[in-house]
């Protein structure tokens, strides 16, 4: 099915639209982004749609719902007022295509960077409250039973067999865990349903309206503060780091249009739990796209520069988890590694430089989505220029994380802190130094002005 060749989806997708009573497709074009399923756009007559499928069968192997779930809660988060697409057919396994669904294309942009520099963030803001108010009012039997509850504590287990499947050597994923199983709030009283994955780059927008919720495969029964929280971590937010709620605005406001539209109050305690765990999850999730591009399931180049990525979310989750250090140590002030010079022969980061700046040059001949591959390309190789091992001093350490997850060491010991913020610091400098909240790290901890 991921070899699938735009001229099988036009057949294919002739047979959905003719049972679908819709005109047949052309001018089909890729989508760029999508860090787990393709999208395409299409027109049939005078409307256009979008084919969401997965890029091969192994991906939909290990989840907990297929696509015809996935756009049976879309039909009732539709129903419900919220501003989601609106499902047109399912594929069927006669079509030939595969395993997606069709939707009617909505306008907007779901590009963060134009999102969070249009005109009145905060009525945006509003406006996401509300739909997300809307989808925690989705009732139970409006969706399919397949649609699963979390069990928070099987969560956590599911998610530390990930740590130590992926070797189990992250000292600062090993504090969240242990933070998270120490601090694990019991079950809410009554589940509601979850978008899973409720933020920017999942939000569609258009002259600051919201216009679109897309990417629904994450849905579940759980508690409210989970997509409350998701959507507020530091790498959701993207260049307005400043902007704690979404990247549009401030908690206060987003509590409060939630609360008035939801007539629940938010847990504060519960969101940082939630804001935590989601940032432990995608560090996860962010290692393991390195697995699936080993083993074959996708070997797409956008699945290795993410899994480079989890640096961030340790970068994250250490600025969260620091405030259970005593002051003296949050007080302690580290150093920035720096790069040896280079002299001799070229070395292979110098390679990766040389690479990198040829690729500037051809950037204009490349359109849709080979540009986004484009610029992945142009990120993993910036990672090798900059890559340096002696800089991470103690950044993959399974001793200290298994010390960590024992109990055994813990952020009130002297120099613990320290230690981990050079590795984090060391690390993230080489994987994404242009990351946001870096610069504020690098201020609250180096001293630097």
């Amino acid at each position: 099915m991921g070899d699938t060749s735009p001229d099988q989806l036009i057949e294919g997708l002739a047979r959905v639209c003719a049972r679908a009573g819709l005109s047949p497709p052309s001018n089909l074009t890729r989508l760029t982004g999508g860090a787990t399923m393709e999208s395409w756009r299409f027109e049939a007559g005078e409307d256009a749609f979008v084919l969401r499928r997965a890029p091969s069968l192994e991906f939909m192997k290990d989840r907990p719902f297929g696509h015809d779930v996935e756009a049976a809660v879309i039909r009732a988060a539709y129903a419900g007022g919220v501003t989601a697409p609106e499902v047109v057919a399912e594929l069927e396994p006669e079509d030939g295509i595969g395993s997606g669904f069709v939707m009617r294309a909505l306008p907007g942009t779901p590009n963060p960077k134009l999102i969070l520099e249009m005109d009145d963030s905060g009525a945006l803001l509003k406006q996401a409250a509300r739909d997300l108010a809307r989808i925690h009012a989705v009732p139970r039997d409006a969706v399919p039973e397949a649609v699963p509850a979390m069990d928070y504590r099987a969560a956590i287990a599911e998610l530390r067999a990930q740590f130590e499947e992926a070797g189990g050597d992250r000292p600062i994923i090993a504090l969240g865990l242990k933070w998270m199983e120490d601090n694990c709030p019991p079950q809410a009283p009554e589940p509601v349903l979850n978008h899973g994955d409720y933020r920017m780059g999942n939000l569609l927008a258009e002259a600051g309206k919201l216009t679109g919720v897309l990417d629904w495969e994450l849905a579940h029964f759980g508690d409210r503060h989970e997509d409350l929280a998701f959507g507020c971590m530091a790498v959701w937010r993207f260049h307005r780091y400043d902007r704690p709620a979404l990247g549009l605005g401030s908690l206060e406001d987003y509590f409060a249009v939630y609360e008035a539209e939801a007539g629940v109050r938010v847990d504060r305690e519960r969101f940082r739990y939630w804001l935590i765990h989601r940032t432990v999850w995608w560090a996860l999730g962010c290692l393991r796209m390195a697995k699936f591009w080993r083993e074959g399931q996708d070997r797409m180049l956008e699945r290795v520069v993410i899994s480079r990525r989890t640096s961030e979310n340790e970068l994250d989750l250490l600025m969260l988890l620091e405030e259970e250090a005593p002051e003296a140590e949050r007080s302690r002030t580290v150093a920035v590694p720096e790069a040896p010079p280079q002299v001799g022969e070229a070395t292979d980061g110098e390679l990766a430089i040389a690479i990198y700046e040829w690729l500037g040059t051809v950037k204009d001949r490349f359109s849709g989505h080979d540009k986004f591959q484009y610029a992945v390309a142009r990120n993993a190789l910036g990672m090798i220029s900059r890559y340096n091992a002696a800089a991470i001093p103690a950044f993959e350490n399974a001793p200290l994380a298994r010390r960590i997850m024992a109990g055994e060491a813990t952020l009130q010991d002297e120099g613990l802190l320290a230690e981990l913020r050079e590795a984090i610091l060391a690390t993230i400098m080489q994987d994404v130094p242009k990351y946001p909240a870096l610069a504020v790290a690098r201020k609250k901890w180096t001293g630097e002005n």
